[in-house]
């Protein structure tokens, strides 16, 4: 009797073992993948889906790859803010031309608005953003610098603003044309690659 008391808790325990590993998807690489996975799986694919509609410029590296960190929008209670306007084309310039723009904005919510960061898309655009909070009601600028140095041809360059906004991120657009320097050097022409003579 004492020893089928032992089988059964034996064979218990085994149960329960079993049932836990299956809960943990241990099984997975034995069967070939679950419901539950393929399930979480979808679900991955469909929010990098989802990121890439939502914000073109997000970074849909393949999951478990490791992504830059993105600056963090600042924590506490999300305000809006208003632009006049989100573009500005400053038509045709000549390659070595700095470009310069404000973009205004409103702190057009109940809560003060903090900017944590701004970045442009390329080292020829740098953006200067207040640095204090911009109370209700506020007002401020965004500063962007284009720099058009070794630029040519038409040119469209976009600045992340991060803050306590929801969405946390607000795109500004630079754009317009390059004349090219003529003074510039000419770039060699590429050498003609040739092949050997058939024997």
């Amino acid at each position: 009797m004492e020893k089928s008391k032992q089988i059964s808790f034996g064979i218990f325990g085994v149960v329960a073992l079993l049932f836990v590993a299956y809960l943990f998807g241990a099984f997975d690489g034995l069967t070939g993948g679950s419901a539950t996975s393929d399930a979480a799986a979808d679900a991955r694919a469909s929010l990098t889906t989802e990121n890439a509609v939502n914000n073109p410029t997000a970074n849909t590296t393949a999951p478990g790859a490791v992504k830059p960190a993105a600056p963090a929008a600042p924590a506490g209670p999300t305000t809006t803010m208003s632009f006049d306007k989100l573009e500005f084309d400053y038509g045709v310039i000549d390659a070595g031309e700095k470009v310069n723009h404000k973009y205004k904005f409103t702190n057009s919510g109940s809560e003060p608005l903090i900017i944590s960061n701004a970045k442009g898309s390329c080292g020829c655009t740098v953006p200067n953003w207040p640095k204090e909070p911009i109370p209700p009601g506020g007002t401020g600028e965004i500063d962007v610098v284009f720099d058009s140095k070794g630029k040519k041809g038409k040119q469209s360059k976009r600045v992340t603003i991060t803050a306590n906004t929801n969405p946390a991120q607000t795109f500004l657009t630079i754009k317009g044309e390059v004349t090219p320097d003529p003074n510039a050097p000419a770039k060699p022409a590429p050498k003609a690659i040739t092949a050997p003579a058939a024997q």
